[in-house]
């Protein structure tokens, strides 16, 4: 059996790692990108997001509105889909990989 504070003790130096992404993305980002972001915030995804208050934590360091995406487990699943139904219309944005020709 584990308690809540083992948890967090468990999770506070990965927690403390994206936060600190986060901040550093923020300071790379050309001012016009920023003031959309500050606008609209940052939008929380994947099965991390729903660690309790973790929106908050990321509200309170960025200084930014957080939310977290609607079905937050599938939205990269739902992402890549929508990507590869229109694959030829998004080449243009997607990063081409080193081991393409490692699959094959």
């Amino acid at each position: 059996m584990i308690n809540d504070d083992q948890v967090r003790e468990a999770l506070s130096r990965s927690i403390r790692v994206i936060i600190n992404n986060i901040k550093t993305t923020v300071e790379e980002t050309p001012p016009e990108l920023l003031a959309d972001i500050m606008r609209k915030g940052i939008i929380l995804a994947g099965g991390g997001s729903l660690i309790r208050g973790l929106d908050r934590l990321v509200a309170d360091q960025s200084g930014m509105p957080v939310r977290m995406m609607e079905d937050p487990l599938t939205a990269v699943v739902r992402g890549t889909g929508i990507v590869l139904e229109d694959i030829e219309a998004l080449r243009d944005v997607l990063i081409e990989s080193h081991y393409e020709n490692d699959l094959t």
